[in-house]
């Protein structure tokens, strides 16, 4: 029997990958196993209640739209695909719950992302240069507020992917699939939310590691 998150089993199937649980718990869930999706709940509650929080920047409000995301994903388990990643499918859900949030909070916004997001043929050297500056940065207890705070006022397109990246630790190609943009698209947008963080911890006298 496959041991789940938290000590917990699920008798009768021999699995061993993460993915591979959540797809049997989904398909037990379809099935009205109600035991499955607790655990399914249990496995994913605590990283999407972080998610929203990091996204939003409140944690009691998170904790309240997290339960709107397990709605959504319970009542959405019949058109999940496992052929992917049940993971990055409940981040796109609990994504757009917080970025509906916030639109309805301020829906008059304003943003960087037109002046930054042209095209850039170096992109890629560029990317390679510094890709692993707000790692290290991250890590960093004496600067991880001054980091949050920064990361708070980013441009939605690039907190949601510099969460999903550098805090959550998604790969690229688990972002893409999350957030249904092309994998060069991630990157890009990755590289322009590192410069924007590494020039706003500038200006409040953090440099760059």
């Amino acid at each position: 029997m496959p041991r789940l998150q938290g000590g917990d089993h699920m008798p009768g199937v021999s699995l061993n990958l993460p993915g591979q649980i959540d797809a049997e718990l989904a398909r037990r869930s379809i099935t009205g196993d109600e035991d499955s999706f607790a655990l399914l709940v249990k496995r994913y509650q605590r990283p999407l209640v972080n998610f929203i929080a990091r996204m939003i920047g409140d944690v009691e409000t998170a904790l309240d739209l997290s339960q709107e995301v397990f709605i959504k994903i319970y009542c959405a388990l019949d058109r999940f695909d496992p052929k992917y990643r049940f993971s990055t499918w409940a981040y796109r859900i609990a994504m757009n719950v917080a970025i509906d949030y916030m639109r309805r909070r301020s829906p008059l916004t304003t943003s960087l992302d037109a002046a930054i997001e042209s095209d850039d043929s170096s992109f890629e050297r560029q990317y390679s240069q510094v890709e692993n500056s707000l790692d290290q940065e991250l890590v960093n207890k004496e600067r991880s507020e001054q980091i949050r705070h920064v990361i708070s006022r980013l441009p939605l397109r690039y907190r949601q992917l510099i969460v999903l990246r550098y805090i959550d630790d998604l790969s690229y190609s688990e972002i893409a699939e999350a957030t249904r943009l092309p994998l060069g698209t991630v990157k890009n947008r990755l590289f322009r939310a590192h410069d924007l963080v590494r020039h706003s911890l500038k200006r409040i006298g953090i440099e760059q590691v």
